[in-house]
């Protein structure tokens, strides 16, 4: 292990009630099958479904080999990562492989701006920036995982808050915590869409309960709404479409 880094909500705006631990961990050669298989099944046993215990939080660990996003390259190799979605499969045996995944352009941004060295030397200095073509282009590949209903089943909230957040990044090349980024949006929704947004930002907080799926006609035309006033911000950018 080189580096350990906290990032998300735990050092940009603060942890919401049901917000995960985000860990990025920075290691130098490959994990073998055993010992991805020993780390999930031991990170069980520490982390805990949001909101579903008084003295653990769910954590979300990412783990990378240095060599393989520094110098960078695109796109990128993930070695393990862990989170609460995870949990039933690894009861059940089945553990995710490494693997490609572009999210890491967003992901060791976000560790870059506001990442706090828990390990090792701080972030700015030890990772790379990303190309903002990069940035970009996965932000495009995040746009195209969602078309129909069937897409954001189940995961409504979460759909929403990512999308307003990439509206703002791509509009200004920050990425901010997800409440600031449902407040940008909201100012720029026409009033019809904004019940949507407004009630998976007080989920978020905590300040009312997840009602998003419960719009169903208004959720599917918010993310196609969203979805053209990004590409339009985007067509400025139009190398990443080729």
């Amino acid at each position: 292990m080189l580096a350990v880094h906290l990032y998300g909500s735990a050092t940009d705006g603060g942890l919401k009630p049901c917000s995960d631990i985000d860990l990025f961990v920075t290691v130098s050669a490959r994990i073998n099958n055993t010992i991805r298989q020993a780390l999930v099944t031991d990170f069980l046993t520490i982390s805990a479904p949001p909101g579903q215990s008084e003295i653990r939080r769910a954590l979300e660990i990412t783990v990378v080999v240095h060599n393989e996003v520094v110098p960078w390259q695109y796109p990128p190799r993930r070695e393990l990562q862990f989170g609460e979605w995870q949990r039933d499969e690894i009861l059940a045996g089945v553990v995710e492989p490494a693997m490609i995944d572009a999210d890491l352009a967003i992901l060791l941004t976000k560790v870059r701006q506001h990442g706090i060295a828990l390990v090792g030397a701080s972030a700015a200095d030890f990772f790379v920036p990303i190309p903002e073509h990069d940035l970009l282009k996965t932000m495009v590949d995040t746009l195209d995982l969602w078309n129909s209903p069937a897409d954001w089943e189940g995961d409504e909230k979460h759909v929403v808050l990512t999308l307003a957040r990439i509206w703002n990044s791509v509009a200004t090349g920050q990425i901010i915590p997800k409440n600031a980024a449902a407040d940008w949006a909201m100012e720029r929704l026409p009033v019809k869409y904004q019940p949507v947004l407004l009630d998976a930002r007080q989920a978020y907080l905590g300040l009312g309960e997840d009602c998003v799926a419960a719009h169903a006609e208004q959720l599917t035309e918010f993310v196609r709404f969203v979805k053209c006033e990004v590409i339009k911000l985007l067509s400025a950018h139009a190398a990443i479409f080729k």
